[in-house]
């Protein structure tokens, strides 16, 4: 097994098995990671390489924001999954238009807020009360399984 597919192997099977409220971070983790990808394409000269890896990330960034909205519950999470819900469209609006227009703003603007949102995250799942005040706005289980 190559190196490549030990990696993906550890994160396909941390993924199965990490907690609810640990899904939502490495889910935040991941949408930072790919937003920070994108914006080392505005250093490419390259029109190829600026465009491909720019869109790429911002894609793959898109993908976990949507994913993140789509775990919302919406009956149980009552004011805050309504205003995470209204966060997660305006990211990703702001991504779009930030693809779209090949600027970077918007990115930096929802990376700084996402970084918000996941140290929040991962100071709430830190204290003892927290697995259930904290996974209330989230279906984790429908998020884990699909």
């Amino acid at each position: 097994m190559t190196p490549a597919h030990r990696c993906q192997s550890y994160r396909q099977v941390a993924t199965q098995t990490a907690p609810p409220g640990q899904l939502v971070l490495m889910l935040y983790d991941g949408a930072i990671r790919f937003l920070e990808r994108a914006l080392t394409g505005f250093s490419h000269t390259d029109p190829g390489e600026f465009h491909m890896t720019i869109n790429n990330n911002l894609q793959r960034a898109r993908a976990i924001i949507l994913e993140l909205n789509r775990c919302l519950d919406r009956e149980r999470g009552g004011e805050i999954a309504a205003t995470l819900n209204a966060l997660y469209d305006y990211f990703d609006r702001r991504l779009q238009e930030s693809n779209r227009q090949k600027r970077p703003e918007g990115i930096h603007e929802v990376l700084h807020r996402l970084t918000v949102l996941r140290e929040a995250w991962a100071t709430m799942l830190g204290k003892p009360d927290a697995p259930t005040a904290v996974t209330e706005p989230f279906a984790l289980a429908q998020c884990a399984t699909a």
